[in-house]
């Protein structure tokens, strides 16, 4: 029996019209960027529909719309009957999956996501932090670079372990110039500036996740209907309080994907399906094992491709 894994973006796969076709012609779908608009106070199906992306791209702006638009398609996927046995987000994508396995409502989440790009804007000035792609070094070889760089002052850690030979480092300026510099010197293959707005997933994070903890003991949790891997320890989870606590970790802590998809193989799963805009997320998995069979729905279309290929394997 084919078991399905359900998959969610994150930051940097944000792109202006993401989801217009599901608004535009899916009563659901269109209910549930209303219900965003309605929640946040803002406009915020007019921003992931017209832009300018370089808004969109702002982190308090990304999170609640990749959230939104992932929620809109998968609002129109369950009418399908396609059930997953495993659901997994990258970093912001985690909330997602946490709707999706009925964690939180789709309002509380959007909330969380929005209050959670303000802080983690908040926490470290423009320009002070940085984050880098280092190509072809394990996580062991590059993390003995990271400890010595903030042991001596400035503080660089892993961030996420995306695939084999893909991690990316996030810290001060300084801390990621020097990680990098001494990542190719030590046989890196590349290093790769990101355009981020933060620090993501540093310890820089962690004032971030102070100010997050108040807003998340203010949303109700349940346990989940489906087991969750979570970033923080790539394993699954149901009860509300631990994963409660895992997002706050979450902010400060290595997004551990390579981990996370090995661990629903290893549960499983043969099918994943990447459910919000792009395809970053199964061309990971493709990339940490390439035996498992990968979908992607970001548009009507692709849905329709989808859908017509899982009820053949059924």
């Amino acid at each position: 029996m084919t078991k399905i894994g359900f998959l969610f973006p994150g930051q940097g796969s944000q792109v202006v019209g993401m989801g217009k076709d599901f608004y535009q012609d899916i009563v659901e779908s269109k209910e549930i960027f209303e219900k965003a608009d309605k929640k946040l106070g803002q406009e915020l199906k007019d921003l992931i529909f017209e832009g300018p992306q370089d808004t969109l791209t702002l982190t308090y702006n990304a999170q609640p719309a990749l959230l939104t638009t992932s929620m809109a398609i998968l609002e129109y996927v369950k009418k399908f009957n396609i059930q997953a046995d495993f659901v997994a987000g990258h970093s912001l994508g985690e909330y997602s999956a946490l709707v999706a396995a009925g964690v939180l409502s789709f309002e509380d989440a959007v909330y969380a996501v929005k209050k959670r790009g303000e802080y983690m804007d908040e926490a470290v000035p423009a320009g002070q932090g940085a984050m880098s792609a280092i190509l072809g070094m394990t996580a062991e070889e590059l993390e003995k670079i990271t400890t010595d760089v903030t042991e001596n002052g400035d503080s660089v850690q892993l961030a996420n372990l995306n695939c084999p030979g893909q991690i990316v480092i996030s810290g001060t300026a300084a801390g990621v110039e020097k990680a990098s510099a001494l990542a190719k010197e030590n046989g890196a293959k590349r290093a790769i500036p990101l355009v981020v707005s933060g620090p993501f997933h540093s310890q820089l994070m962690k004032p971030a996740a102070e100010n997050f903890d108040q807003v998340l003991s203010e949303l109700s949790f349940n346990d989940a209907s489906i087991p969750v891997i979570a970033n923080v320890t790539a394993q699954p989870v149901v009860s509300h309080e631990e994963i409660k606590a895992l997002l706050v970790k979450q902010l400060f802590s290595p997004v551990r994907w390579e981990e996370s998809v090995r661990t629903m193989i290893q549960n499983g799963v043969t099918t994943f399906v990447e459910i919000g805009p792009g395809k970053v997320l199964t061309g990971l998995v493709k990339k940490i094992d390439r035996s498992v069979t990968v979908y992607n729905i970001f548009d009507l279309e692709s849905l329709n491709v989808t859908v017509d290929k899982l009820k053949g394997e059924a």
